[in-house]
């Protein structure tokens, strides 16, 4: 059946008006979507999602660690010699004096740290064949040596937190004004009124023993003294 013009117009413009309008829609439909996107913030969108809640847990603050205090590298060649001989006997660079060898012993350390002998501190020979000053083998004459020489700075076993590493330590057994043994500061733990010295030695030999161990069990009673070397 054959339809008038003026209703094939209509028809025209009904589709065509079907589609404005379809396009419009789709146009308002697209825009609402975006706008409501938009309209959440970061933090909202963070809300919503569950990975985001079951990740969102605060970092751990690592923890700070002290810095290990430097050697110099004189005193590090110093302790490497005392604790590579304190057993095992240097006999083919130096002699040695059986029973009582601590100042011999503490003596070569020194060397070994860079000192030069002198006409009052000094030895030659090896084995139980060689020469010595006073002060190279006996406690007492190296502490007049040091307090004449000025090679080093006396202190008391109050002022352990003035100790350093390489220094000497020096005991008097029974409080006599003597001293009856020496020997190398080899570790020190602890700080302020804690403070734990450790030396290494000839004669009762030993790499770690404490000065405390020492003054208490050893020789209970003694009195500990060190010498600061620069």
């Amino acid at each position: 059946m054959a339809v008038a013009r003026p209703a094939r117009i209509g028809v025209v413009a009904l589709v065509l008006g079907g589609i404005v309008v379809g396009t419009v829609a789709l146009t308002a439909s697209v825009s609402d979507r975006a706008s409501t996107t938009e309209s959440l913030t970061p933090s909202a969108t963070a809300a919503t999602s569950p990975s985001a809640t079951a990740t969102a847990e605060p970092r751990q603050t690592p923890v700070a660690t002290a810095e290990p205090v430097p050697v110099d590298a004189a005193v590090q060649a110093q302790l490497n010699y005392a604790l590579a001989h304190w057993t095992d006997y240097n006999t083919a660079g130096y002699g040695v004096i059986t029973g009582t060898d601590c100042v011999n012993f503490t003596s070569q350390t020194l060397i070994e740290r860079g000192w030069s002998m002198d006409d009052a501190w000094y030895a030659s020979g090896t084995g139980s064949d060689f020469d010595f000053s006073s002060p190279w083998v006996s406690s007492t004459a190296f502490m007049n040596y040091m307090i004449d020489s000025g090679r080093g700075t006396a202190l008391t076993d109050d002022q352990r937190d003035q100790v350093k590493l390489g220094d000497v330590v020096q005991f008097d057994w029974d409080n006599s004004g003597d001293r009856d043994h020496t020997a190398v500061v080899s570790k020190i733990e602890g700080t302020g009124d804690d403070i734990v010295i450790y030396y290494v030695g000839h004669t009762d030999d030993t790499d770690y023993r404490s000065v405390d161990v020492a003054i208490t069990e050893k020789h209970p009673g003694g009195t500990a003294y060190y010498w600061s070397i620069p």
